[in-house]
C-alpha cells in the first residue's frame, strides 16, 4: 500500500474506523477517524466522494476497537518504519488526527467520547501538541449541547476545528449542499465554533453546469464574513480548496474543477477582509 492524494479509501490500513491518508490541506499523512461507518451524513454535497451515501446520523460505534486501532496504528508510525514504507517522499510525516470520515462526525452519539480518547492516545505517546487533533464538519450541529462538550475537548487537546462554509446563500446551499438551515443558523453556528476552539473555515469552489460562483454568491459570501468579523471571534483563516477526487453523486457530471489561478484571485479578495486564506486546487 502507498498513500497519495488522490486515494482516500477509508479502507486503507484495512482497519473499521481508522485510515491514514496523503492530505493535500494537512501537506503530510493524516490518520482519519471515521465514525460513520453506515456511510450516513445529514447532509448531501454534491462533490461528495463517498459511495452509496444515505441521509442519516452516525451509529453506535465500538470505542473499545477504535481505541486499539488508533493506539496501534500511532504507535507504528512513532516506533516503527510505517511512513518510509507508505507514505510517499515529501510526506513522510504525522500531521494530524483528523475526525472526518463517511458522514458528519459531531452526529455520533459518542463523538465526545472519541475525541477523549483520542486525546489520552496522542497524550501518551507524547504527541499531543505536535501532532493536531482536527474535527471537519459541516457545522450543522454545532448549537447541540452534547456537540459543544466536544469541542472544549478539542480545544483542551490544541485542535482546530474546520467549519464547512460552501456559500452563504440559502439557494448555494441547496445547490452545493442540499440543505437549507437558514443562514442564521450557519451564522450562530459558526459564532459558537470560533467562541469554543480554534476554527478554520473550509470552502469548496467549483463550476456547476460549466459556471463558477456568480457575482452574487461571490459578494454574499464576503459579506457574511464581513458580519462575523464585525460581531464574533474570527477564525483562523479560510482553507480553500477545490475538488480533487470524483464525486459520487448524481451531480457528478456537471462538476468541473476551477483552473488554480481562479482560487488564486478569489483568495487575494479575502485576504482583503483581513484573514488568511489558503489555497488548495
Amino acid at each position: 500500500m502507498t498513500l497519495g492524494p488522490e486515494d482516500h479509501a477509508r479502507d486503507a490500513a484495512g482497519l473499521s474506523y481508522v485510515y491514514p491518508v496523503v492530505s493535500r490541506r494537512a501537506e503530510g499523512v493524516s490518520l482519519g477517524v471515521n465514525l460513520n461507518p453506515n456511510n450516513a451524513c445529514n447532509w448531501r454535497c454534491v462533490y461528495c466522494q463517498v459511495p452509496g451515501l444515505v441521509r442519516g446520523r452516525a451509529p453506535e460505534i465500538d470505542l473499545a476497537l477504535l481505541e486499539r486501532e488508533l493506539r496501534g496504528l500511532l504507535g507504528e508510525i512513532v516506533r516503527g518504519d510505517w511512513l518510509a514504507r507508505h507514505a510517499p517522499e515529501g510526506a513522510r510525516r504525522l500531521v494530524d488526527v483528523a475526525f472526518s470520515g463517511n458522514g458528519e462526525p459531531t452526529s455520533s452519539p459518542q463523538f465526545r467520547a472519541a475525541l477523549e480518547l483520542a486525546r489520552s492516545a496522542l497524550g501518551e505517546l507524547g504527541l499531543l501538541g505536535r501532532v493536531k487533533l482536527v474535527l471537519i464538519t459541516n457545522g450543522s450541529l454545532v448549537h447541540q449541547k452534547d456537540v459543544q462538550a466536544g469541542l472544549r475537548v478539542l480545544a483542551g487537546a490544541h485542535g482546530e476545528l474546520w467549519f464547512k462554509l460552501d456559500s452563504a446563500t440559502d439557494a448555494g446551499m441547496r445547490a452545493l449542499n442540499d440543505v437549507a438551515p437558514g443562514m442564521a443558523r450557519v451564522r450562530a453556528n459558526l459564532r459558537s465554533a470560533c467562541e469554543l476552539a480554534p476554527t478554520w473555515i473550509q470552502t469548496c469552489v467549483l463550476a456547476l453546469s460549466g459556471a463558477p460562483p456568480g457575482a452574487d454568491e461571490l459578494g454574499a459570501y464576503e459579506d457574511f464574513l464581513r458580519a462575523h468579523l464585525r460581531e464574533s471571534t474570527p477564525p483562523r483563516g479560510i482553507l480553500l480548496y477545490g475538488i480533487a477526487r470524483p464525486s459520487h453523486q448524481p451531480e457528478a457530471p456537471e462538476l468541473t474543477r476551477l483552473p488554480a489561478a481562479w482560487l488564486e484571485r478569489r483568495a487575494e479578495r479575502l485576504r482583503t477582509l483581513g484573514l488568511e486564506v489558503r489555497v488548495y486546487p
